[in-house]
């Protein structure tokens, strides 16, 4: 990319990919790809470590899957700044655009507290699936998108601060205890109920951090800095959220918390997001290495649908697949975890296939 001003109507190759990798991970593990892997490689095996990095921290503490909810959050913030300038130039009614978010914000409800129900198989009032999160966070997003960036920076950290304060005013001597601290609190007081796991509905307020810094990024993308510099921001801001987060946590200031999204754990995941996004633009726009892209980017072309077919059918597809699979292989002597492995790989291939057919067909779901 040799010109300095991207025009609104730009695609950027590696946000796209970007948004791919993150949805195919996540469609792995709906695969059951993760699940296999740890079946295949026990504890004691050499690469056990390496796989249980494919899996949520228990508590205290910070593993790659822990990155990919933030990464996804903080895709869609990058985008919005290039989607709402194509809606403006299309129609330069503000109202229009206002009427669209609210209208996507709320499918985004309601897909999120279905998948609950689906889950459950009966009708439940649940709000921690990262649909309704995400419902929130581009709303609030959308009221600030058009304020200067120190406004926006000024409100993410604000929203930090009164998520800290929240944990600590509410358990003084203990604040990031599971099942005991405000998220769970809160959750009680929205739902009746404490998530077995740990996570809370008010991950929404830290998480829009995500989204919010998302939506800076896009918007100095679409500036007339240079390519270099705009890495260099992305990168020089990475950095120093890194910092931020694992300084708190080291010196025990404020547990890396996934699961009730700490203040620490907003900064670092927002740092390895940051240090991503200037990684992908690096390699993808400025150098133009793009063949690699391609079976990336059709899987995150239709992330909401994927993700949704994925998460209501991936199990009932392993299942089915299992049949065949099983049928055809048990007879060559393959062990039950390497059976497991490779069905989860043929559930994996036929989601992305999915993607494919909708790509060549030019089916593109929008919300």
């Amino acid at each position: 990319m040799n010109n300095a001003l991207l025009s609104p109507q730009q695609r950027l190759v590696s946000l796209d990919a970007y948004r791919g990798i993150t949805m195919f991970l996540l469609i792995a593990e709906s695969a059951l790809i993760y699940r296999a892997l740890l079946e295949l490689f026990p504890e004691g095996t050499a690469l056990r470590g390496l796989f249980t990095q494919f899996t949520h921290h228990p508590w205290n503490g910070l593993r790659f899957w822990d990155l990919i909810q933030p990464f996804f959050m903080f895709i869609v913030g990058v985008a919005m700044p290039f989607s709402l300038n194509r809606r403006l130039a299309v129609s330069a009614d503000r109202g229009k655009v206002t009427r669209h978010i609210l209208r996507r914000c709320l499918l985004l409800f309601l897909f999120g507290t279905g998948l609950h129900c689906f889950y459950s198989k009966q009708l439940v009032f649940e709000l921690w699936n990262v649909l309704t999160q995400l419902s929130f966070t581009i709303l609030f997003t959308y009221l600030f998108i058009r304020q200067p960036a120190k406004i926006q920076f000024g409100v993410s950290i604000a929203l930090l601060v009164v998520t800290e304060l929240a944990y600590r005013l509410y358990n003084p001597e203990t604040p990031f205890v599971k099942g005991e601290n405000f998220g769970s609190f809160s959750d009680m007081i929205l739902m009746g109920k404490i998530n077995s796991g740990g996570w809370v509905a008010v991950n929404c307020i830290p998480t829009a951090v995500h989204t919010l810094w998302g939506a800076m990024c896009g918007n100095y993308l679409l500036s007339d800095r240079s390519n270099i510099n705009k890495v260099k921001t992305f990168a020089i801001a990475g950095l120093a959220s890194l910092v931020v987060g694992y300084a708190m946590d080291w010196s025990g200031v404020t547990p890396i918390i996934k699961r009730i999204s700490t203040t620490s754990f907003v900064f670092a995941s927002g740092g390895w997001a940051l240090l991503t996004l200037a990684f992908f633009y690096w390699l993808v726009d400025m150098k133009k290495v793009q063949s690699w892209t391609f079976p990336f980017i059709i899987v995150g072309i239709n992330p909401i649908f994927i993700y949704l077919f994925a998460g209501l059918l991936g199990k009932w597809l392993f299942d089915f697949i299992s049949i065949f699979s099983f049928g055809f292989l048990s007879p060559l002597g393959i062990g039950e975890s390497g059976l497991h492995f490779l069905n989860a790989c043929f559930t994996l291939g036929f989601l992305w296939y999915v993607c494919y057919f909708l790509y060549k067909k030019k089916i593109f779901f929008k919300i």
